[in-house]
């Protein structure tokens, strides 16, 4: 099978929402390393909030992604919430008018999610932020598309790359944000919104692949 239905791919969200509640104290503890200290917290409060709204009104995913993206432009304040609350929503309406999801459209809302945090974020790659996980991983994803390779190899592409993006800010000088009055002190910690950004990516491809059952 080279795709999943709306309705399985809740399990997606489902699964998203477990990993920020499990690694909510490690998002928070590297967040304190060069910022305020409450990026796990607040992901994890958001993400909780979607839970017990999920539970009393499910759905599919565009349908769950979009209840998320509310929660989190609403109720999460600093950075976190509005960027996150774009990068959903621009996944759940790329999504909402798709029969099924396979490669080609999950490729559309990849660069739907893209194209949502550039509108309200001038961040670029090496500004120490979630899009150095990001922006490389949405770039590998249709690089391996553009190569002829099918859903699960562009998924562990795209998965790969966000795990080296995230990984690549650890040496980088944070330019936006809070951390970025420390300059060269920002240097040796990994930015917390692209930890939680691979995270995501990374549960994401995990949880896609995994629907899709063996591939024979």
């Amino acid at each position: 099978m080279s795709n999943i239905t709306k309705q399985e791919g809740i399990l997606v969200l489902d699964n998203i929402i477990k990993v920020i509640q499990e690694n909510k104290q490690y998002l928070s503890d590297i967040d304190g390393a060069i910022g305020d200290g409450d990026h796990g917290i607040n992901m994890n409060k958001g993400f909780s909030m979607c839970r017990e709204e999920l539970d009393k009104n499910p759905g599919d995913l565009p349908h769950g992604l979009n209840i998320l993206s509310r929660v989190l432009m609403m109720k999460i304040g600093g950075s976190m919430g509005p960027l996150y609350g774009k990068f959903f929503k621009g996944i759940s309406t790329s999504l909402a008018d798709s029969k099924t999801i396979d490669a080609q459209a999950f490729g559309e809302a990849l660069r739907a999610s893209k194209a949502a945090i550039g509108s309200i974020s001038q961040a670029k790659i090496g500004d120490k932020t979630l899009v150095d996980a990001l922006y490389p991983a949405v770039d590998a994803y249709q690089a391996a598309l553009d190569e002829g390779k099918d859903f699960r190899a562009a998924l562990a592409d795209m998965k790969q790359a966000a795990i080296a993006g995230r990984d690549n800010t650890r040496d980088l000088v944070a330019k936006i944000g809070r951390s970025s009055r420390l300059g060269d002190r920002s240097k040796g910690v990994i930015d917390a919104g692209a930890a939680s950004c691979a995270l995501i990516l990374q549960t994401m491809a995990e949880t896609i692949t995994g629907l899709m059952g063996p591939n024979n």
